[in-house]
């Protein structure tokens, strides 16, 4: 009868060690295959109720099915609200120059924690007037009317992945306000009609998510022919729209209109800016460094966390 109990419980013994083998890891093992990752993230009020408080605890993060542990929930005030924010302009816009005092107007109103540059695309580059400076008067007369003209390789796409290679390596926030009509004449030869985006927007989004990069999007009808056909305006405008979307941002545009004035799309920018979170969580690496799918969520009824879908996780070590 003892021996009977001894084995008894060897086996159950063996049963818990294989369970925990097959179904799960202690709560050791799992903290210690983690590494931490930041993003920025906006907090969108829905309607036009008061931004209620948001804690730490109030923060969900889900990596596939596992929740992971948030560690930092800081809003990017003080000490955390340093900015890089750069506007971007396609060189291809036409009839923007009533809307250059809307941009000097929000480009002076920035914070003295803000670095803001100005620059334009053009031949699948960018052509910077100014570079990130707190100045923001020097900022608002690096602004000039466009050429009208996108080059001989005109992709807003490949001018943004441009500029974010070439952005100065530091823990600040990276926004940018891209104003352009999203065609990609780059690409445009042998297709027609309304298709699937442009490849390069899935390039240029990619990039931005590794880096941390939130995009604002506006729509201006650029010059020619392309923006009058409802089939590239339209394709353009859905590049822009899915590039902000993936990556955090906005993007505004009133139908394929020119719009009237920038002041309410940057009065939007700004109440995004002035709403966002460093958040902070332990991410599960994989063999390789390269970006995860994240989901945040809340249970704050009425409140929205807006972020990039993906984060830049390191390799395993």
């Amino acid at each position: 009868m003892q021996i009977y109990r001894v084995t008894l419980r060897v086996l159950l013994v063996w049963a818990l060690i294989l369970t925990g083998t097959l179904y799960g890891q202690t709560p050791d093992k799992v903290s210690s295959a983690t590494v931490p990752v930041r993003m920025t993230v906006t907090l969108n009020v829905l309607g036009d109720k008061r931004m209620p408080e948001v804690s730490r605890d109030d923060v969900f993060v889900k990596q596939g099915r596992d929740r992971l542990r948030v560690t930092d929930w800081i809003p990017a005030t003080g000490d955390h609200a340093g900015l890089d924010l750069f506007i971007l302009i396609d060189d291809a816009c036409d009839n923007l120059g009533s809307q250059l005092d809307d941009l000097r107007a929000f480009i002076n109103a920035q914070s003295s924690t803000t670095s803001v540059g100005v620059g334009y695309m053009r031949n699948a580059t960018v052509q910077i007037t100014q570079n990130f400076t707190r100045e923001h008067d020097q900022t608002a007369k690096a602004l000039r009317l466009p050429i009208a003209s996108a080059g001989a390789y005109g992709s807003p796409y490949l001018s943004l992945i441009d500029l974010m290679k070439r952005w100065p390596e530091h823990q600040n926030r990276r926004e940018v306000i891209m104003v352009t009509d999203g065609i990609d004449r780059a690409r445009r030869e042998g297709s027609r009609g309304l298709g699937p985006v442009s490849p390069d927007v899935d390039s240029a989004s990619s990039v931005a998510q590794r880096t941390g990069t939130i995009i604002h999007t506006i729509y201006a009808p650029g010059v020619g022919r392309l923006h009058r056909n409802f089939w590239e305006a339209n394709n353009g405008q859905s590049g822009i729209a899915k590039l902000s979307d993936e990556t955090g941002g906005e993007s505004f545009f009133v139908g394929l209109q020119s719009p009237v004035s920038l002041k309410p799309y940057l009065e939007q920018v700004q109440k995004i800016l002035e709403n966002q979170y460093l958040l902070g969580f332990l991410a599960k690496p994989g063999k390789k460094a390269g970006s995860q799918y994240v989901k945040l969520s809340t249970e704050i009824a009425g409140v929205e966390l807006v972020s990039a879908d993906s984060v830049w996780v390191p390799a395993a070590k």
